[in-house]
This record gives C-alpha cells, sequence and structure tokens, in this order.
C-alpha cells in the first residue's frame, strides 16, 4: 500500500482527539507518537526548558525510524524539524541560559541529560560561535535567484556570529554560516551537535551515514536585501554618505584552511551584486567547501586610485589579523578590476615617467610627501594576492567617460570635504593633468577616462601574478571589434592573461551562466596550482 505523505499524519495527530480510536496504518503509526510530542512542543505557552524536553522526545523517537523504508522520510522530516526547533529555542530562550552548557530537561515522566558537542577538526562549530541561530525556512529568498539545497538529516539553520562592538570585517547584521543540527541520543542522555555542512556534508546519524539537511542559500539570503540599484547611484553621486560603508566584509566565518576569494564591484554598484554570484559558485561543493568569500564595499564615486587605496589598506588589514590566512584570489568587475589591478602592480615614481617625464617630474613636484596622494600612487605589489580575475574591465579606459553621460557624472558627483582638501593640498594646479580644470577634483569617471595617466601608468606595468580576464560581446562574436556596451575589446584584453573568455552578455555580465562557468573553471584551477590541502581548521 502507498504511504500517505506527511501531512495526513499531522493531520491525523493534530486534529480532534476523537481520532485517536480510528485505526491507522501500521507505517503511519510510526511517527505518530513523534508527531505528537513535535506538536506539543510547540506550545509558546509552556516553559522553555519542558518544551525543549519534547523536542528531544519527538527527535529520539523519530530517530529510531530513520531508517525504515516504510516510513523513514516522515521520520526524517520529524527529527530535522524538531532539532531545528530545539536549537533555536536554546538559543533564544532566557537570554542564551540554556546555552552551551549541561541540562536536565523534564517534561512529564520524562527526563534528558543534554549536552553541546565541542568544535573539533571534523566540521564541527563551537555553539559560542553564534549569538543566534535562525531556521534556514524562515529567511526570505527572493533576493536569491536559485536556492542551494542539500537534503538529507539535522535541522537547517544560519548561524550568525555577531559581537558588541562588532568584529573586523563584519558586516552590521554579523557574519553568517550554514549550520545543521544534529541530536545523537544514548538513553537519555543527548548532544546536540552544530555540523558545518561545507566542511563535511555527511555525519553519522543514529548509527548510519547520512547526506546533513543543509540550506547553503539562507546564509547569503539572510543579509539585507537592500536596492543595490538606488544605493549604486547614491554611494557614486552622494559620496560623504556613504565613506563609512567602505571595507572588506566576511560573509562567512573566518577559516585559516580556506582560500579567500574577494569580489570587488565597479561604477554605481554595491557589494550586493556579488550575493548571487557567490551563489552560484558554492552550488559545486568543491567550491564551497575549499573557498571562502569576502566582498569590498565603497563609494564609487571616488577616485580610482584612492578606492584602491583603501582596499590595499583593507587587505593589510585583514593580515594582520589573520596572519595565517592563506593568498587571496581578486576577483573584479568593470572599476573594481582596476581597484583589483592596482594590488598586483608595483608603482615607483619611475614608473610614472610613462606619461612623460616633464608631466611625472611636474605632477610629484606639486605632491606633498607622506600625503594620501602619495600613497594612492606609489605602492608596492601586495604578495598576499595569489591570482586575478578581471570581468568587464577597462584597463585603458572607457570612451563613455569622455561622453555627455559622463560630463553630467563628473558634475552631479560630491566628494567628501576632507578628501578633496587632502587632494589640493597635495597636488595644487597638478589636478588639471588629471581633470583639465585646476578647480574641479578628479572623480571616478575621470579615472576611468582613456586619457587618464593611471590607466597608462598602470598598462606599462606588468602584473605579478596569474591573471584571468572575461570579456562580454553582447552576443554579437564581432571580437576583437566587440563591445560590451560600456567597454571596448581593445581596453578590456590583456596580452599576458592566462586565459580570455568572451561571453555573450553586456557589461553586466557577471550572472551570466558562461562567466560563472569560467569563474568556477578558474577557481578549480587555482585550487589545483596552489597545492591546497583538505584538512579543516582546529577551532570552527
Amino acid at each position: 500500500m502507498k504511504r500517505p505523505p506527511l501531512v495526513l499524519i499531522l493531520c491525523a495527530v493534530f486534529a480532534c482527539s476523537a481520532c485517536v480510536n480510528t485505526p491507522v496504518p501500521p507505517d503511519q503509526a510510526e511517527t505518530l507518537a513523534a508527531a505528537a510530542y513535535l506538536k506539543q512542543a510547540g506550545a509558546k505557552a509552556t516553559p522553555a526548558e519542558q518544551r525543549a524536553a519534547l523536542y528531544l522526545q519527538a527527535a529520539a523517537e523519530a530517530g529510531t525510524q530513520l531508517g525504515s523504508r516504510s516510513s523513514g522520510a516522515s521520520a526524517r522530516i520529524i527529527y530535522n524539524q524538531a532539532a531545528t526547533d530545539l536549537t533555536v529555542l536554546l538559543r533564544g530562550a532566557e537570554q542564551g541560559r540554556l546555552w552551551n552548557r549541561p541540562l536536565t530537561l523534564t517534561s512529564g515522566s520524562i527526563t534528558y541529560r543534554l549536552n553541546f558537542a565541542k568544535a573539533s577538526r571534523d566540521g564541527v562549530w563551537d555553539p559560542d560561535q553564534f549569538a543566534s541561530v535562525t531556521a534556514a525556512a524562515v529567511v526570505p529568498m527572493k533576493a536569491i535567484h536559485r536556492s542551494d539545497r542539500q537534503e538529507g538529516v539535522g535541522g537547517a539553520l544560519v548561524g550568525v556570529h555577531m559581537t558588541q562592538p562588532l568584529a573586523a570585517f563584519s558586516p552590521k547584521v554579523g557574519v553568517t554560516a550554514a549550520v545543521t543540527a544534529l541530536l545523537d541520543f544514548k538513553g537519555h542522555a543527548a548532544t546536540l551537535t552544530l555540523m558545518d555542512p561545507t566542511a563535511q556534508p555527511k555525519a553519522r546519524v543514529a548509527g548510519a551515514e547520512s547526506l546533513l539537511n543543509a540550506d547553503f542559500s539562507a546564509p547569503l539570503a539572510y543579509y539585507p536585501d537592500r536596492s543595490e540599484y538606488w544605493n549604486g547611484i547614491m554611494g557614486a553621486l552622494h559620496v560623504k554618505s556613504y565613506m563609512g560603508t567602505t571595507g572588506l566584509y566576511e560573509l562567512q566565518p573566518y577559516d585559516a584552511q580556506r582560500i579567500p576569494v574577494i569580489f570587488v564591484h565597479g561604477l554605481i554598484s554595491t557589494a550586493l551584486m556579488w550575493r548571487n554570484v557567490i551563489n552560484e559558485l558554492e552550488f559545486d561543493p568543491a567550491l564551497r567547501q575549499h573557498y571562502q568569500f569576502l566582498v569590498f564595499g565603497y563609494p564609487t564615486g571616488n577616485p580610482p586610485a584612492y578606492s584602491a587605496l583603501r582596499l590595499r589598506q583593507e587587505l593589510a588589514r585583514f593580515y594582520q589579523i589573520h596572519p595565517d590566512a592563506r593568498r587571496c584570489v581578486l576577483v573584479g568587475h568593470s572599476m573594481g578590476g582596476i581597484l583589483s589591478r592596482m594590488q598586483v602592480v608595483t608603482l615607483d615614481r619611475d614608473a610614472w615617467n610613462a606619461m612623460g617625464r616633464d608631466k611625472a617630474a611636474k605632477f610629484f613636484g606639486f605632491m606633498t610627501k607622506g600625503s594620501v596622494v602619495e600613497e594612492a600612487t606609489v605602492f608596492k605589489a601586495d604578495p598576499h594576492v595569489g591570482r586575478v580575475v578581471f570581468i568587464c574591465t577597462p584597463h585603458r579606459g572607457s570612451a563613455m567617460a569622455l561622453s555627455r553621460l559622463g560630463e553630467l557624472a563628473r558634475r552631479l558627483i560630491f566628494l567628501p570635504a576632507e578628501l578633496t582638501s587632502s587632494i589640493t593640498g597635495s597636488l595644487g594646479n597638478a589636478v588639471a593633468m588629471i581633470t583639465g580644470d585646476p578647480k574641479r577634483m578628479p572623480t571616478s569617471v575621470d579615472g576611468l577616462a582613456p586619457s587618464n595617466p593611471m590607466l597608462k601608468v598602470l598598462d606599462a606595468r606588468p602584473i605579478q601574478v596569474p591573471y584571468h580576464s572575461i570579456i562580454g560581446d553582447r552576443g554579437k562574436g564581432d571580437t576583437p571589434n566587440s563591445s560590451d556596451g560600456v567597454v571596448d575589446y581593445w581596453s578590456s584584453h590583456l596580452n599576458g592573461a592566462r586565459s580570455e573568455c568572451i561571453v555573450p552578455g553586456p557589461h553586466g555580465s557577471c550572472e551570466l551562466p558562461q562567466t560563472l562557468t569560467e569563474v568556477r573553471r578558474i577557481l578549480t584551477l587555482h585550487l589545483q596550482e596552489s597545492g591546497h590541502q583538505t584538512g579543516r581548521a582546529a577551532q570552527r
């Protein structure tokens, strides 16, 4: 006989009491008790410790049926829900008094002794890693284009690491992670284990190895779904209001064993643009296991050289705080590619002779020693960067910066007074070499003009790590005469690239399937060439 779906089982339990005397098929009867305990545990008026005991009883009852052919699927749903709800309850109840300490939990004649598993190398999180946990199923997913779930055993959760004050590189809402809650029983002794499903996709549950139930998209969806379009425009035009957002942000808890991949957005955009790119990359279990993803956010009205300086400073701080971190991979889109390139070249005083010795002498003649401008124009390649991916990057500028639209953008961008004063104090009339007007400060639009001296200087200097180009042609197939609509091929092409992939899309081709396939390939190649080890960190 075909087994009815679980919803019918739960209806049999949750409906009127008269149903108790109604005969039920054996396959339903196996999970009725577990479902009943689960329902009782959900009563919010019941004291938290009593509810916790009921969740444990539901999980214990369901756990005995996980391997059953007839009721295993139903048992798994009940077990997973009990593990999820118990974990959320214990972390949130009574200001965390019930969290990560031995508990004796009683409901009626049932008493359990519950302990929390400690962090370990085999993919177990430290319970104190998370200030809060949220059921993955309740996280709004409208910002995610495709849900990345793994069906299995355990409670699928989003763990949120947050400190007061915020730790370095933490978004305001905290740093999120995929968590799977498991409950193991030896009689009435229970252990709650918080697994990292990105590190260990399987675990032994009720005596058998099982895939872990996990949601890898929910941690990304947890971050606020703000308007990228509006914030991108305002970040470009009203720079002062967005200066405080400049920084490197971890999207997952730091792991010394994983390679950092840092995404850098372009003009009139925000770090949120990478959410679905990261989500798509994490569909590959190997990339999910061996990489950790970060983003660099900044207001895009600032001159690229200044934003690149801020990225350089953030990278230095990251490796100072995490001296055991592996060399990172930078992925830059559009102007973000320029910022990324400025991390992997060395510019000394002589490099600027590429724009003419007399101009270089005049440029540095006006410069104040030790100024922000000097830091932004004379620097060494960062040894912590191991590879760069350029997506639709205007290495030699974009003609759009010289158009009427570019001129309008220049007039609308308002730079912070403290930045403009530091530029004028350092360069004086030499700003005319960039803007053509000594009274007008250089903006991001000036930084993308083909005539900008910085681009000429960068183009004359070697990139000191392996690098790859992804270039859009809008599907016309007309390379090398192609354009992505903003950047022409002659500007985005680099002769020394390890690979060049032409994708049939416009300038905003980051989420294009062909782009994602190429980024996956490059990251897989980087794993192979870096000799990356697969061991896990000592502390999760």
